[in-house]
């Protein structure tokens, strides 16, 4: 699941509206659109901004990665 989908799903359950969901976050009504509409480059407190309405956050996690075996 994507940010976008992840959001849209949230702010649908919780029975916001994108202008309430902004509201409700701190943050623009532009930011919210492009945040939905998938935007590549946001910036991530603002996302967190928004994510810790539904108890969520972004930050960084450890790759693990597979040997190569060479």
């Amino acid at each position: 699941m994507t940010f976008a989908e992840l959001i849209k799903e949230k702010r649908k359950a919780s029975g916001l509206t994108q202008p309430e969901l902004a509201e409700k976050a701190g943050v623009g009504l532009r930011f919210i659109r492009e945040l939905e509409q998938g935007k590549e480059t946001l910036r991530i407190d603002k996302i967190n901004q928004v994510l810790k309405l539904f108890g969520y956050e972004v930050g960084p996690v450890k790759l693990i990665r597979e040997e190569s075996g060479q």
